[in-house]
């Protein structure tokens, strides 16, 4: 019985086996899916690209005017009290970054009332974050763009599809299925370049916040110096 039991046993497995090679297994690949999506890719694609090169423009740009010396407002303020504001203004005009533009601003009107100085750097500050912010609000637009275009090439590849089927008379189960998932990549396409385009934005915004505060660390420090009585 035992015997028996276990020949019906392995028949069954050898059956088994057999059924699940014959059923070829299908992949499915990234890149199959993005060809097959159709010509939304082309404006997603375009998207994206714009996406990771205002990035990385802006985020070398914005670095490279964070860059202050440790010592740039002790070495102001040393020949300021010492009397020697030519020096410290060519110490300044050297110094190719908006902290060191704001303070060169300041050193030209030494003599002038304290707000007029003050006045004079916040208008330098606001150009400085003017260019700062220059493109990065681009980031935004294709963080809401990006998804509605994703929506559109879905929305058209279905109305596609079911025109097909209404044509031909072929509704498949196995055809819809492929058809839909297919047509999805350009819905999820568009979500991850909207979700990468808005965290690239708020990066961005925080390190322009962060240059910000430094320009007006800077000006706050320069202003006390001008009050400081001279040697």
């Amino acid at each position: 019985m035992n015997f028996f039991l276990l020949q019906v046993q392995n028949a069954v497995d050898t059956l088994t086996n057999a059924a699940t090679q014959a059923v070829p297994k299908k992949e499915m690949h990234l890149i199959d899916l993005l060809m097959q999506a159709g010509w939304i890719m082309i404006p997603l694609l375009l998207l994206s690209i714009a996406t990771v090169y205002v990035f990385v423009e802006r985020w070398m740009a914005i670095k490279k005017a964070t860059e202050v010396d440790g010592n740039f407002m002790n070495i102001i303020r040393d020949n300021i009290l010492s009397g020697n504001v030519t020096a410290a203004r060519n110490f300044a005009r050297n110094t190719n970054n908006p902290v060191g533009r704001i303070i060169d601003k300041g050193l030209q009107r030494i003599g002038k009332p304290i707000d007029s100085i003050e006045n004079s750097m916040e208008n330098v500050a606001q150009l400085e974050m003017y260019k700062l912010e220059r493109n990065v609000n681009v980031l935004s637009v294709i963080s809401k763009v990006a998804p509605i275009f994703g929506f559109v090439g879905t929305l058209v590849g279905l109305m596609q599809l079911f025109f097909n089927i209404n044509a031909t008379g072929e509704y498949e189960l196995s055809t819809i299925a492929g058809g839909i998932y297919t047509k999805l990549i350009t819905s999820i396409s568009g979500l991850v370049i909207g979700l990468i385009a808005y965290l690239f934005h708020n990066i961005l915004h925080t390190q322009v916040e962060k240059a910000l505060n430094k320009m007006e660390a800077s000006a706050a420090d320069f202003l006390d110096v001008l009050q400081e009585p001279t040697r």
